[in-house]
């Protein structure tokens, strides 16, 4: 058992009210762990605190009670016998007359009320007597807010746990929680409040029971609060939110019948507010209390109802049609909140109460002004813009009333539908009872859109009624449906009407003709099979007039897009809901059909829509992707053939079209789709096959880099797609290929004991192609995937990147990137220590280049030429300088990925290449890096390509080392190199000269541009400096306008932040003259916008700091508000407001 005295000292040290809170925290756990392990009996501790709990001292006793209740929290599932427990609850029940000590006699009570029942709870006689205690001693409205919050736990605490037990005080109980609760304001309080009455009514169910006399004070406690008008001080940190409350309030106005005729009133009046979220509330507590009421309740406000939801919908909906592809599917829904809300509510009633709100509908002045309206308007654009909208609050209406419910559906369509057909001018269906091919239904010249408009909707609420239905009814049943019939009467002339509409050609045609005829005809398609409403014959006219302004009426861009839409959504249709019966129509009619137009030459309709249409209807399920895929493939291995065998360019032209579609739409498509993961496979293994059996190659300059370019993307994106099996298959082949090859001696390489300098042959064109297409593959693997031979590899990228082959210098970053990964656990013929070895020191440069016999005789004399050694040889060519530097920026990249410790060499080779002379100082500011002593007399071309490569090692790539290939990627490497690289270039740009000076910052600022923003600003202060000198250096080029950009970006977020303002103040006037330069800059709209909008940031900084520039910032901005770009005079208008409400900002200083 736990010693008196050390008992005596915790119990001391959380009485005494001078203790620190961590210090009286602590004793309270010690005391409950002391307790908990058995060390210490609740008797023991209640009689060494008999002092503390009844001594005269209030504040004593006050701590001395709390500390019993906290401890008493701690125990909530230790057994105590039920003398021990009633003993305490008759403790701290009595407690609750002594105010002073109030707020521990409550954390004992709902501890002990609170208890698991596994632990002994407290007996129903002993929460009366809780609940009785606290009826007549607490007035809770006078405490402060923490122990009012203790009040209203307590209280919900009896009500859920001991209901039968509070409730035998019927009256009293709920006079006394009215009082309780009346004008409370604290937002944790009234969550509990709101709880507290949704819960009351439970426990009175007796319709004549004590609740029902008390039911308009409550709800008048709770009216004072609706609509919810959330506020509290910034500084406040509440995880209570205005939604939380509202919806708490929402659940207690419903929580009873008997509110209802104080509630419905409210909330229709509170319809008519002019606050927003006024009436979303009262329509969200609307729809709740309508389903809790219940349908005689409710009835007594159906007129009411009906009327606030009417204006409602009329009022807030502001959208008109938009003819578009997009809206082909189904109704807009409102984005207005208001209406939204509203139409949800009124479907709910309609379910509820059928006869009642259908009567009200049909009857209604404003629906009916409405179908007279549209009879006096054919053209949709000749109806006014109000009589647009309030058409658009009728469709939305009786569309919402169509899905509520099938009975509902059915009035719908007997009061309106044929009233639309007379207005159409159709007839109800021939004795053939089939859509007929003569002429004998009379067709307008224009049908009326308005009527169209309503027709098509209700055709697509009944449509998706259907949908929703969880079984189809028989055709016995569904035969005796009105809107059943009355669709099978007007079906044929309607479908024809559709079909006209769709294809209209005279020259005053509508857009509103074409989509109102298209969407039509795409809802009589896509009705469900067991209501199937139209023959197979006209099912499959539907898909044939699709097909035919696909493949015909490619020049009505429109009517185009929207047939191309309602195939794309037929066959979704069809996949989604196994229509069996439909889906040979759907495979012969159309999928084949539009899979035919890639391998016609001569079709008439050009090619970036047939490859538009073969994508699209590809994506509307996966057999039809299947089918486009094999047509696609079969287009590009055919025009590839031609392009290696006869080099056309016809073929060349028409297969990179192919790829990119290839590309850009079907392998993303694919790689979400499950089922594909044979498809990219063999697409990678058809091509290498193809290039295989190709001896005869003709492919020409012209053709070769736009093929060859689309054939890599391909390429990698089916390789990355693929899993790692499958990506060892084609690394395989690809190498079996590759090593085949005769201009590159892979297994000369592979036999030697150490490499040594070989002459390589001129490649062909095929093994070019070859070789990039095998980088492509590199680019795109795995870490896990294993790639043979990589010392051969290694020497063949080293050489052709030498040549200008960019693809080989990006598999040797994505080499050295994954390389020797010890998660991947794939063994290699080579570590990734070997390879940088080689890379940096081996003498691997060999090739020859009949364009250039000085060099061939250089490289061939040469016998220790390394990459690093051709960046800073003083003999080598620019050419050869550029490529080297490209490679190793790649390779750089890699490494500063995967966070590996020799970026740093290569870092610094860039650096070296920035100097004059080749300053070798340079190199020895970093430990451990390369001594080499090499001055340098560079070209200028050169030394800029080396401030480029700071872009390459810090920019997102798109073609390579990216996630979607595969990269390995270091958490926070950028962060870690811009805090690494700044300090250096600082201090190179201090002593630099002004050549070198420009050179630096151009690198320094691909480093700043390519980093987190939120980097940027932890060293703004030293940055600024950086970032105005680079505004300076490089406004000049119009080849530096991307990076002036960059910079302004990165200027503009620093200004923006609150800690970037503070950074930048000292700095305030050399930044508004570096703006003020680039307000008038040539090259690039977007600097000229950017530049002002900063100029808009830098009015907010400290007014002494701005002032004196006021003057000049107008003056310069006045000019700009003659800008040739809108986009920039907007932005001076707002920047020379901004600057002019300084003067007035300084009368108020």
């Amino acid at each position: 058992m736990a010693e008196t005295s050390q008992l005596i000292q915790y119990i001391e040290s959380f009485v005494d009210s001078s203790r620190s809170p961590s210090q009286q925290a602590a004793s309270l756990d010690a005391i409950a762990s002391l307790l908990k392990n058995n060390q210490l009996t609740v008797e023991t501790l209640v009689r060494e605190m008999e002092g503390y709990l009844t001594t005269a001292d209030n504040i004593i006793r006050a701590r001395g009670i709390l500390l019993l209740g906290e401890v008493l929290m701690h125990l909530a599932s230790k057994p105590l016998d039920d003398a021990a427990i009633h003993s305490l609850i008759q403790f701290f029940t009595d407690r609750l007359a002594d105010w002073r000590a109030l707020r521990g006699a409550l954390v004992g009570c709902s501890a002990l009320l609170r208890r698991k029942s596994s632990g002994g709870i407290v007996s129903e006689t002993d929460a009366k007597a809780v609940a009785e205690s606290y009826l007549q001693n607490l007035q809770v409205q006078s405490l402060g807010k923490y122990d009012r919050k203790l009040c209203f736990e307590l209280l919900q605490c009896l009500l859920e746990r001991y209901p039968k037990a509070v409730a035998s005080l019927g009256d009293n109980l709920i006079y006394g929680i009215c009082e309780a609760v009346d004008g409370e304001k604290d937002p944790h309080c009234l969550m509990l409040i709101f709880h507290i009455i949704e819960i009351l009514p439970q426990l009175f169910p007796d319709p004549l029971g004590p609740f029902t006399s008390f039911a308009h004070d409550l709800f008048e406690n709770l009216s004072y609060y609706f609509p919810i008008h959330f506020t509290h001080p910034k500084g406040e940190d509440l995880n209570i939110k205005r939604d939380d409350l509202a919806r708490a309030l929402m659940l207690a106005f419903s929580s009873t019948p008997l509110f209802e005729p104080f509630a419905i009133p409210l909330l229709l009046e509170k319809l008519s507010s002019s606050l927003p979220s006024a009436k979303v509330d009262s329509l969200r507590y609307l729809s709740d209390c309508t389903v809790k009421y219940g349908a005689d309740r409710m009835a007594k406000h159906g007129e009411a109802l009906w009327s606030s939801l009417k204006d409602a919908v009329f009022t807030s909906l502001d959208s008109v049609l938009s003819f578009t592809p997009e809206t082909l599917e189904g109704l807009c829904l409102p984005e207005n909140e208001i209406a939204a809300e509203a139409l949800s509510l009124l479907q709910k009633l309609i379910v509820q109460n059928t006869n009642l709100f259908l009567d009200l509908i049909v009857v209604d002045e404003d629906i009916n002004m409405i179908f007279n309206m549209i009879s006096s308007y054919k053209s949709y654009h000749g109806i006014p813009a109000q009589s647009k909208q309030r058409l658009h609050a009728v469709v939305c209406i009786l569309s919402t009333s169509v899905k509520a419910s099938t009975a509902s559906c059915n009035r719908v369509f007997e009061c309106f539908f044929s009233r639309l057909m007379d207005i159409l001018g159709l007839c109800v269906r021939n004795s053939s009872g089939n859509l007929s091919p003569d002429d004998s239904i009379m067709i307008p010249e224009r049908y009326n859109h308005g009527a169209l408009y309503l027709s098509i909707e209700l055709l697509s609420a009944c449509r998706d009624l259907i949908a929703s239905s969880e079984t189809i009814i028989a055709a016995s049943a569904r035969t005796e449906e009105t809107w059943s019939y009355l669709l099978q009467s007007f079906l044929p002339s309607l479908t024809k009407a559709f079909c006209s509409a769709s294809i209209c050609t005279s020259e005053d045609s509508h857009d509103a003709d074409m989509y109102f005829g298209v969407k039509g005809l795409l809802i009589l398609a896509t009705f469900p099979e067991g209501y199937l409403l139209i023959s197979k014959p006209v099912f499959e006219k539907i898909l044939t007039t699709f097909v035919s302004i696909v493949t015909v009426d490619y020049s009505n861009t429109l009517l185009w897009k929207l047939a191309l839409k309602a195939l794309v959504q037929i066959g979704s249709f069809i996949e989604k809901c196994h229509e069996s019966e439909k889906e040979p129509s759907y495979l012969g009619l159309v999928v084949e059909k539009i899979v035919s137009l890639s391998s016609l030459g001569d079709f008439s309709i050009p090619f970036p829509l047939r490859l538009e249409a073969l994508s699209e209807i590809g994506t509307s399920g996966k057999s039809y992707m299947l089918k486009v895929v094999e047509g696609l493939e079969e287009a590009i291995y055919a025009n590839l053939s031609e392009v290696y065998v006869h080099g056309s360019s016809n073929s060349a032209e028409i297969v990179t079209q192919v790829l990119k579609c290839y590309s850009d739409k079907v392998i993303p498509w694919i790689h979400c789709a499950n089922g594909f993961e044979e498809v990219p496979l063999q697409f990678a293994i058809h091509i290498w096959n193809q290039i295989e059996n190709s001896m005869v190659f003709n492919a020409t300059q012209t053709n070769k880099i736009e093929v060859l370019d689309a054939m890599m993307k391909a390429m990698k994106l089916a390789v990355a797609s693929c899993s790692q099996e499958n990506q060892n298959i084609i690394a395989q082949k690809s190498y079996h290929i590759l090593s085949s090859s005769t201009s590159f001696p892979l297994k000369e390489l592979f036999q030697q004991e150490s490499f040594q300098i070989v002459q390589v042959d001129n490649s062909s064109s095929r093994d070019e192609w070859i070789l990039s297409l095998f980088a492509a593959v590199v680019i795109a693997v795995h870490p896990e995937t294993y790639v043979p031979n990589i010392k051969p590899l290694l020497y063949l990228f080293m050489t052709t990147l030498l040549k200008g082959n960019v693809a080989a210098a990006q598999a040797l970053g994505s080499v050295v990137n994954k390389l020797g990964l010890k998660s991947a656990g794939v063994q290699t013929d080579c570590t990734l220590e070997e390879v940088m070895d080689i890379i940096l020191n081996l003498s691997l440069w060999i090739f020859q280049s009949n364009s250039s016999s000085d060099i061939e005789a250089k490289m061939a004399s040469a016998h220790d030429i390394s990459l690093i050694n051709l960046c800073s040889s003083i003999g080598s060519c620019t050419s050869l300088q550029i490529h080297a530097i490209v490679g190793l920026a790649w390779i750089g990249k890699g490494l500063l990925m995967r966070g590996h410790e020799k970026v740093k060499d290569i870092t610094m080779i860039f650096l070296q290449c920035l100097q004059p002379n080749g300053r070798a100082e340079i190199l020895h500011q970093e430990e451990g890096i390369s001594e080499n002593n090499n001055e340098l007399d560079l070209h200028h071309s050169v030394m800029k390509r080396a401030a480029d490569a700071f872009q390459i090692l810090m920019g997102d790539s798109e073609v390579c080392l990216n996630r979607g290939f595969h990269a390995v990627i270091r958490p926070l490497y950028k962060q870690r190199f811009f805090s690494t690289m700044m300090p250096i270039l600082q201090s190179l740009i201090m002593k630099s000269e002004p050549l070198s000076r420009s050179l630096l910052l151009r690198a320094s600022a691909h480093i700043i541009i390519d980093t987190p923003l939120i980097v940027v600003l932890s060293d703004a202060k030293k940055i600024i400096p950086m970032v105005l000198d680079g505004l300076s250096a490089l406004s000049n080029d119009i080849l530096d306008k991307d990076v002036i950009y960059g910079l302004l970006l990165v200027l503009s977020g620093i200004l923006m932040d609150k800690n970037g303002q503070d950074a930048v103040s000292d700095s305030a006037h050399t930044i508004t003259n570096r703006l003020i330069e680039l307000i008038q800059y040539p090259h690039m709209m977007l600097v000229r916008e950017t530049a002002i909008q900063c100029l808009v940031a830098v009015s907010g900084l400290s007014h002494a700091r701005i002032y004196p520039m006021r003057t000049q910032v107008l003056r310069a901005i006045a000019k700009a508000l003659d800008d040739p770009k809108r986009a920039v005079r907007q932005e001076a208008v707002r920047c020379r407001q901004a600057w002019a409400s300084i003067a007035s900002r300084s009368l108020h200083i």
